[in-house]
């Protein structure tokens, strides 16, 4: 009974606080206490607070895990969306913003092609990236932008699903954006295969593999998952039109095991119960949609 009225509680607040961000309708209640879903448009939400420099939620994750984990898959999906935005920028474009930037590997990547830089909020990973060299500043988006600079290119990776004012934060891209430029956003995607096992089991009551999806606990938690429709939906509102959308691989073996260990939180048995399913349902991962959408959105002509 206290659990329920914990959830009932949290669910009301909820409610009275928003409608959908994307379309306006009314938000229930997911498969979790703290999960959300526009029943019209597919829109979901995570009530979940950051705690970015917080170094309590650092503890969380061991760096080097994490590092060794995604560097092999992010480095190759990088490539790729370089490649995508090199496609749809006049030859004289650029220069790139990498917001969130991270480690730097999609600064690296880009480097080669576009006149780059980074923001990083999380000031221990942007100390660790300046140090490589690469041109990195602390600090939010837009906040830590100088007057009037503006860009060809904007992206984020993995990092607008982050955000909790993302209409403010889509605001200030289309803002900083030079004539012909591009917005490029790379992000889970809510229809991707595992998304929906993950939201499946959670509903039966194994709730860890969708705490990871979320990143339930970590310094920056999700509080969106879109798919490409509602997404476009959203940032047509701020004269901003979806022109390309690619899905990229989310899993590969190599490193896989490594990805799951950097959660400290986690207990082993359920680690390796996620990385013994994953593995078995990998082969079968190219009949349904991919886990990550990279969505390219060109300024509307006035």
């Amino acid at each position: 009974m206290q659990k329920r009225a914990m959830m009932q509680r949290a669910s009301d607040a909820f409610a009275n606080k928003a409608d959908c961000l994307v379309c306006g309708g009314g938000m229930r209640q997911g498969v979790q206490h703290w999960h959300y879903v526009c029943a019209r448009c597919g829109y979901e939400a995570g009530d979940l607070q950051p705690a970015i420099n917080d170094s309590s939620a650092h503890n969380a994750i061991d760096e080097a895990d994490r590092e060794a984990g995604l560097r092999a898959i992010r480095t190759e999906n990088f490539r790729e969306v370089v490649g995508l935005i090199a496609a749809n920028l006049p030859v004289a474009a650029k220069k790139l913003l990498d917001v969130g930037c991270a480690h730097g590997w999609f600064l690296e990547q880009a480097a080669g092609r576009f006149d780059v830089l980074g923001i990083e909020p999380d000031e221990a990973v942007r100390a660790k990236t300046a140090a490589k060299g690469l041109p990195v500043r602390g600090g939010y988006f837009p906040q830590a932008l100088l007057p009037g600079e503006t860009f060809d290119a904007i992206v984020f990776n993995d990092v607008i699903e982050h955000i909790p004012d993302i209409d403010s934060a889509l605001a200030a891209c289309r803002e900083r954006l030079n004539p012909g430029g591009v917005l490029v956003l790379n992000l889970p995607n809510s229809k991707g295969l595992f998304y929906r096992v993950s939201k499946f089991f959670a509903a039966m009551g194994w709730t860890s593999p969708f705490e990871r999806m979320w990143q339930k606990g970590f310094p920056s938690p999700h509080v969106h998952f879109f798919g490409t429709r509602n997404l476009a939906e959203l940032v047509d509102k701020h004269q901003m039109r979806l022109v390309r959308e690619v899905q990229l691989p989310s899993i590969r073996a190599k490193g896989m095991l490594e990805r799951m260990r950097y959660s400290t939180h986690e207990s082993t048995l359920n680690m390796y119960l996620q990385y013994i399913g994953a593995m078995a349902i990998l082969p079968f991962t190219k009949l349904f949609q991919s886990d990550v959408i990279v969505c390219l959105f060109a300024v509307n002509p006035k």
